[in-house]
């Protein structure tokens, strides 16, 4: 099984690829595949809402969010980190998250997905559970499984968040929990014979 990690800040190599790094080394050491997307190398318009989509038809927006949907799709999970800019997620990472809409109208393709979400802020209560909020409606409404950590929203962290051992804490837990769900979905599937 694949799991996606997306990086939505447009910094690289700071505190957000870090922590998702870190999310990615669980799944890995527990046998998953992972593949990374970051915003901060990729270049995603915004979507217009031209309805080209809905028809069926590719988007006319001619960037590399094709490589960006063709990854979500193939994944069983999807770990989703953000910096918290003003109290919610990036630019960069709602225009990614707008321009999934084609994966929603063309039937529902991230349905029953499992998703975690990370975010990192510059103080303990600077806006990460809002901007966790906004990830996490995004998974719902392409009706997603979200999972938290152990018992709250997910990673949250403080910067640096290298040196953040109770924000890291969380981090490996979400990834933790999010491997627990695909092993458990997965184990349902075969045993009732779905795909």
């Amino acid at each position: 099984m694949m799991v996606v990690g997306i990086s939505g800040s447009p910094r690289k190599a700071g505190n957000t690829e870090f922590l998702l790094g870190e999310a990615l080394a669980v799944a890995k050491e527990r046998g998953f595949q992972t593949e990374r997307l970051l915003c901060s190398d990729l270049e995603i318009g915004f979507c217009t809402d031209c309805g080209e989509c809905s028809k069926g038809r590719p988007c006319p927006v001619e960037d590399e969010m094709p490589r960006v949907l063709a990854a979500l799709e193939s994944a069983s999970g999807l770990i989703v980190a953000s910096p918290v800019y003003f109290g919610s997620i990036t630019a960069q990472l709602k225009a990614v998250f707008d321009r999934t809409i084609p994966l929603r109208r063309q039937g529902f393709k991230l349905k029953d997905k499992v998703g975690c979400a990370i975010t990192v802020g510059g103080s303990r209560n600077g806006g990460q559970e809002k901007a966790i909020e906004t990830i996490h409606a995004w998974m719902h409404i392409h009706g997603m499984i979200v999972a938290g950590d152990d018992s709250h929203f997910g990673g949250i962290a403080v910067r640096p968040a290298a040196e953040d051992r109770i924000g890291r804490k969380t981090v490996v837990a979400s990834a933790n929990k999010l491997c627990d769900l695909l092993e458990r979905t997965a184990h349902q599937r075969s045993c009732w014979g779905g795909d």
